[in-house]
């Protein structure tokens, strides 16, 4: 990992912790790398670390019987991976996994349900991330029951971008649409739109934002919603 990489207050989590607790921290966190497809965790398994993305992003899907995903929420550099750990249930009939490659930390469930027990201040930031990775799933569910796939697809980058450092995504469209629950030809269509409205440049896998106010005039209510919610909920960075 290089030096920015490798900077664990890059994800605003951990930026966010009170000094005292912050400097604890830097003993038990690890860095690790987070690949393209690396399944974090299965339905109804117990997790043994927490994640915190730092240039990754991480996808949390539902899979249904047949094999078939859809995403409910994204996960980057503002949150965590493994929230069933603090919440009680220790396990999630959800999936996650790693949709664009980069680096995170990881911390050992144990010690963060330890910290969570005893810290009102960790406790407190974690249920205040917790929510708005709430919102952020129920607006997910009624942005695909109430608005067109290109929307959807606008919601989508927007919220992706807002967890990655610069305009750029690596993604193919067969991913997006296992992400998004759709055809690909409907990606395919969705994408052609925005690039011919001068708003993306697709190709090869690779899509670069050229108009990101375009992109969200062009997107529904619910990326508003969500980046409001967060921004509310979570605080800036104060351990830097």
């Amino acid at each position: 990992m290089n030096d920015a990489a490798n900077d664990p207050l890059l994800n605003h989590l951990l930026a966010a912790l009170p000094e005292d607790v912050w400097q604890r921290w830097q003993e038990m966190i690890e860095a690790t790398e987070l690949t393209l497809g690396q399944v974090m965790y299965e339905p109804d398994v117990i997790l043994t670390h927490v994640y915190f993305p730092t240039t990754a992003i991480v996808s949390l899907l539902y899979v249904m019987k047949n094999g078939a995903p859809a995403e409910i929420a994204v996960v980057g550099n503002e949150g965590l991976v493994g929230v069933s750990i603090f919440m009680g249930g220790e396990s999630t009939p959800s999936r996650a996994v790693v949709q664009s490659a980069g680096q995170g930390f990881r911390l050992k469930s144990q010690q963060l349900k330890d910290e969570f027990g005893t810290n009102v201040a960790v406790l407190h930031l974690l249920l205040r991330y917790t929510q708005a990775l709430i919102t952020q799933m129920a607006q997910t569910a009624v942005c695909n029951r109430h608005h067109s796939l290109d929307q959807q697809l606008c919601r989508w980058l927007l919220l992706s971008l807002d967890r990655l450092q610069g305009d750029e995504l690596i993604m193919t469209q067969e991913l997006i649409a296992n992400m998004l629950g759709v055809r690909r030809e409907g990606v395919t269509e969705g994408a052609t739109k925005l690039q011919q409205a001068g708003l993306i440049r697709y190709a090869r896998g690779r899509i670069t934002v050229l108009d990101r106010p375009g992109l969200e005039q062009r997107s529904c209510e619910c990326y508003a919603v969500v980046k409001t919610e967060y921004d509310r909920l979570l605080p800036k960075r104060l351990a830097a």
